[in-house]
């Protein structure tokens, strides 16, 4: 198996700032780095569903560029600013992924790096598994 990272570069300004990948791949797995709902003009929405959906877009982009998709996730963890966002978000999850059964973490945080963010997610997969 190889061992070459691939770097995936995202849209997201705090890649460089921050200095993080959107993902990486090693060998068969790609580990996504926390995701934000952001869009490209910089705007955000504050429904939680939708934001959720977003989060889910860039994710399943960045597991496209390594060579992936959504049905080689195996673990999710959702970040959410309050537990009235779970249903919401847990709905998207559901939805994504109610075959694919990735092992989930859904924790309420005290916040996030953008105030208008109500979830960030992050993922992992394994290529070749979906």
């Amino acid at each position: 198996m190889s061992t070459d990272r691939q770097l995936i570069t995202g849209t997201s300004p705090f890649e460089a700032t921050i200095g993080f990948s959107r993902a990486i791949r090693v060998g068969d797995r790609v580990v996504v780095s926390g995701t934000g709902p952001v869009w490209p003009d910089g705007t955000v929405v504050a429904d939680a569903q939708a934001q959720a959906r977003r989060c889910f877009e860039l994710i399943g982009a960045a597991l496209a560029q390594a060579g992936a998709s959504l049905h080689d996730v195996i673990r999710t963890r959702m970040y959410l600013t309050g537990t009235q966002h779970a249903a919401a978000v847990g709905a998207v999850h559901r939805e994504l992924f109610a075959t694919i059964r990735p092992a989930a973490t859904m924790v309420v945080v005290a916040g996030l790096l953008d105030q208008r963010w109500v979830v960030e997610v992050e993922v992992e997969a394994v290529i070749g598994i979906g």
